[in-house]
């Protein structure tokens, strides 16, 4: 009984702090400063006198619950590597690259493999995201991955190559570049030759396949971080912009400037600025 008078009294306690506290607070405290509000402090804020805890009652409750479709939804994604680790597959990588469609720039793939299923609230398809998030989730799935590792192709490597190949080539580097080796790879849309474990390519896997998700997000972080540095070598052409994509600021620095060494020759217009002996910069 004693025990029970001791966590009534407790109780009314906490009520009345939160009571004697202002709203502006309030709001500091559980809307701004991000303090997780329990069941509790929700019942104690929904019967405040004050309308304006109140309504600050509700709007926790509206963010509480985006947050467990969020979390449910992210639970979700992991299902294949779950699916797998019941297979027997202890260690599952995610395999995704970025950069087949622009004018300049390497290709980036990224290897990522979690230790199992993780919280990471936002995390989705790269290209779902803009760049603050896409950042932001960068670093977090490089705290909570087991392993992470990236794998490039340079433009040169492209032209010789081809694109298609030169994208294939880059998830393998990435593969490769795992400290370990992966039990079992999970693919955005294509297989990857001449690596050894296992795979799977899934269809639109950057918006469905957790892992896969976490690969486009860091080699999309990683390529623009690359394209930011060619942008200070190469001025002019809005690298940092455009991520070397064929915008219309990018194309009128082509035709006066002509193309730098970091421009795919293979890619038209590029090629067409060769073909009528435009080529080389001329960024002075």
């Amino acid at each position: 009984m004693r025990r029970i008078d001791e966590s009534d009294r407790a109780a009314a306690e906490g009520r009345r702090d939160l009571n004697r506290l202002s709203l502006a607070e309030l709001r500091r405290r559980f809307a701004a400063g991000g303090a997780r509000a329990t069941s509790e402090t929700l019942a104690v804020l929904a019967e405040d006198p004050r309308a304006g805890a109140r309504a600050l009652a509700e709007q926790l409750r509206r963010r509480a619950r985006r947050e467990r479709r969020e979390s449910r939804r992210v639970r979700a994604l992991f299902s294949a590597e779950r699916e797998l680790a019941r297979a027997g597959y202890a260690r599952i990588a995610g395999v995704d690259e970025v950069g087949m469609g622009p004018l300049a720039g390497p290709v980036v793939a990224a290897a990522v493999v979690f230790p199992g299923p993780v919280e990471l609230a936002g995390l989705r398809d790269s290209k779902q995201l803009a760049a603050p998030a896409r950042e932001r989730l960068a670093t977090r799935i490089e705290e909570l991955a087991e392993w992470v590792s990236v794998g490039r192709v340079t433009p040169n490597e492209i032209d010789r190559l081809n694109i298609y190949q030169a994208g294939l080539l880059a998830m393998r580097r990435a593969v490769e570049g795992l400290r370990v080796r992966p039990a079992f790879l999970l693919v955005d849309a294509r297989r990857i030759p001449d690596v050894d474990p296992p795979q799977r390519a899934v269809v639109g896997g950057d918006a469905r396949v957790a892992c896969i998700a976490a690969a486009s997000i860091v080699a999309k972080v990683r390529r623009d971080a690359e394209m930011r540095r060619l942008d200070r070598t190469y001025p002019g052409y809005g690298f940092a912009r455009n991520a070397g994509y064929p915008t219309p600021e990018h194309l009128r620095a082509l035709q006066t400037r002509g193309a730098t060494p970091v421009h795919r020759r293979s890619f038209s217009p590029v090629a067409d600025l060769s073909a009528e002996g435009s080529g080389g910069c001329r960024t002075s």
